[in-house]
């Protein structure tokens, strides 16, 4: 369970790091590319702020998460010159990519489909088989 202060924590990563990734995308000149921040969760001795990504379109995900990754210093150098005087050490970035609407999607998908194991009963017999 988090506590206040790592919540707190965390939205003020979150909306820093919105600004630095996309200040930075459109610095550079990069179009139709979208990164957005979903979650950040710190720890309890605030050492290490995990970092969910969702980048639009998922075609360049991979990519752009490798080139986040290997800018992560500086991103961190960015951010700790932002909330200087919010926080007193910034955490260790780690960054994964937000796969939680893929999955939402999938859930549509198969609501949408025929396969549908609400309403064809069948199919649950066959996945607890399998």
């Amino acid at each position: 369970m988090e506590t206040n202060r790592q919540k707190k924590i965390g939205g003020v990563i979150q909306k820093d790091l919105v600004d630095i990734l996309q200040g930075e995308v459109r610095k550079n000149g990069i179009s139709n590319l979208v990164i957005s921040v979903s979650k950040v969760s710190v720890t309890s001795d605030l050492s290490v702020a995990t970092v969910y990504l969702s980048i639009f379109p998922q075609d360049k995900a991979k990519e752009t998460l490798e080139g986040i990754k290997s800018n992560t210093t500086l991103i961190k150098h960015d951010l700790s010159q932002r909330v200087r005087l919010q926080l007193r050490r910034v955490p260790n970035l780690v960054f994964f990519i937000d796969d939680s609407l893929d999955y939402i999607e999938k859930i549509d998908n198969a609501l949408s489909n025929r396969e549908n194991p609400i309403e064809n009963r069948d199919l649950l017999e066959k996945r607890r088989k399998s």
